[in-house]
């Protein structure tokens, strides 16, 4: 572990944001190395080691499918209309007489539809602090709102790349986490929504909104927007809420979302493919899904945000995953994970006290490890065991991992959330750390639900 933490500390230092381009995953797989060598010092065979780490890729390999088709489906949504519709439709919100609240809003809608913090906080993020200094809010303020919206949708967006590996990673599949991680995350949006909306009514903000209308404009300019395009997030909805498995609910949401462009874009698509024959269209509707697509519309700002990587997008995040789990797997088969969670489990003695460790090794390793990846992979694989052997439902460890692992890497300044945020934002950590209303609530929710004891859910015993 200290290996690690040294190796990544060295990577922030040395690669900043694009540590996740390669030299993170290389600790992992260096820190990996260290685990195996003191593992057959102790008297563990190579071949023993090697199915641990086999064990831990395999877990994640539903988590790896579901990425590729939600890479697929980024690009159909894009294409179709639909990611751009649910900017376009979040973009209404904005109130002057309301301003942190809407701002707040905004961004948990369009976080929702790309399940991504870092392009929200990139996109409007940076055209909602504009405006919010222009009606004289504190930078901080405005920050604070844009992070917590942005991490509302990266908590729970299916597209989300954080809250597909928590539930890979404790061992349940990606609705149910959603669906149980409701419980929490509501109650903490309401709090900050209501948080934002006092603070706003406070501060009376008076001045013109300008750049909005800007940038509906950009995307009217490409794109037919209607509400038909919402039949096709709604239809991936009802099957989640019939409990369609996963990967065929978003396979059939891919299929309708490039159907929704065959018939609602095509002037776009003939524009992308330079050509209005079959051949034309098939091959920007397949391109879009395998390498992503970039919509251009003369706003720079929308032009970030309509962009989409595809399948191709998603295998930097697969890369680092498959390495996260080579380390956890070789430090759980070193038994360096066992004797890790052992020294917290001393005080963890009721259920309430375990997730409240757990949560807190989420923040300890966002602190030290400067990684919302390793927060969430390394305490889960802590304490996944334990977890079983108390009969606690995966979902219960799913939950405050992404409660407390995801959102509180921002609040670190080491972190490459906490230095991405500060740096595209431009206000520093401490600034706007106070206002993180959501970020600061989450993991609090997640102790105080597990110390109350209220809907912890637990394996069901089989009868006899």
């Amino acid at each position: 572990m200290l290996a690690l933490v040294a190796l990544l500390a060295l990577n922030v230092l040395v690669f900043g944001d694009s540590g996740l381009d390669g030299p993170n995953q290389l600790a992992l797989l260096f820190a990996a190395a260290i685990a195996i060598g003191i593992g057959l010092y102790n008297g563990s065979s190579f071949t023993e080691l090697l199915d641990h780490i086999v064990r831990g890729i395999t877990t994640a390999l539903g988590a790896i499918l579901i990425l590729l088709l939600i890479g697929a489906l980024a690009g159909t949504w894009l294409i179709s209309g639909i990611v751009p519709a649910m900017i376009d439709h979040g973009l209404v919100l904005l109130s002057p007489k309301a301003f942190l609240v809407a701002a707040c809003a905004v961004c948990c809608v369009v976080s929702l539809a790309t399940g991504s913090s870092w392009s929200t906080a990139a996109t409007v993020g940076i055209a909602l602090m504009g405006i919010g200094k222009a009606l004289g809010f504190h930078e901080g303020m405005v920050a604070g709102a844009v992070i917590s919206g942005a991490y509302f949708g990266d908590k729970i967006s299916p597209l989300s790349d954080t809250t597909n590996l928590a539930p890979a990673v404790a061992g349940t599949d990606l609705f149910t986490h959603i669906r149980y991680m409701l419980n929490t995350t509501v109650p903490s949006i309401i709090i900050t929504l209501v948080a934002f909306l006092c603070i706003g009514l406070f501060a009376a903000p008076d001045g013109a909104i300008t750049g909005v209308e800007e940038l509906r404009a950009a995307i009217h300019g490409r794109f037919s927007i209607g509400w038909w395009l919402y039949l096709v997030p709604a239809s991936v909805v009802l099957m989640i809420w019939r409990r369609m498995p996963a990967l065929p609910a978003l396979f059939i949401g891919m299929l309708l979302g490039a159907a929704a462009a065959l018939i609602f874009q095509r002037p776009l698509l003939i524009h992308l493919a330079g050509g209005d024959s079959w051949q034309h269209l098939y091959k920007v509707i397949i391109g879009t899904m395998g390498t992503g697509a970039s919509i251009e519309t003369g706003n720079t700002t929308v032009d970030e945000l309509l962009t989409a990587k595809g399948m191709f997008g998603m295998l930097k995040t697969i890369w680092l995953i498959l390495c996260a789990m080579v380390f956890g797997g070789a430090m759980e088969g070193a038994g360096l994970l066992q004797r890790l969670a052992a020294a917290i489990l001393t005080k963890a003695h009721s259920d309430g006290s375990l997730i409240a460790a757990t949560a807190g090794s989420c923040v300890l390793v966002n602190a030290t490890a400067s990684d919302q990846y390793l927060s969430i992979v390394v305490p889960g694989r802590m304490f996944a065991p334990v977890f079983a052997e108390r009969g606690l439902h995966p979902k219960v460890l799913s939950r405050t991992l992404e409660d407390s692992g995801t959102v509180t890497s921002a609040l670190v300044p080491w972190n490459t959330c906490g230095a991405y945020m500060g740096s595209v934002l431009g206000v520093a950590t401490i600034a706007y750390l106070p206002f993180c209303f959501f970020n600061l609530i989450s993991p609090l929710m997640t102790v105080l639900q597990g110390a109350l004891g209220w809907r912890i859910a637990r394996i069901a015993k089989p009868a006899g």
